[in-house]
């Protein structure tokens, strides 16, 4: 039986040089970006914060400065019952 706690959750992280609490508070702020002007729109991180709540889940940032960050998407479970 699936209760309404049952969820799956994808966890993507890094050790690269992880962000500060500026960036984090505009993390999923469309076209908010740190690089350069021409490398990159800023749109990536708020699209997919965008489609994973569209499949009513959520994403969870942890990170630390010079030690990396981590990414966990949770998403409901859905079990396609059979007819």
């Amino acid at each position: 039986m699936v209760t309404q706690d049952d969820h799956v959750d994808v966890t993507i992280s890094d050790d690269a040089t992880g962000m500060d609490a500026v960036t984090l508070e505009q993390l999923f702020d469309p076209f908010y970006t740190t690089k350069e002007v021409g490398k990159g729109t800023g749109l990536g991180l708020s699209i997919i914060h965008g489609i994973v709540q569209e499949f009513s889940g959520s994403v969870t940032v942890k990170s630390v400065l010079n030690e990396g960050s981590q990414f966990v998407l949770c998403f409901p479970l859905y079990i396609e019952e059979n007819p």
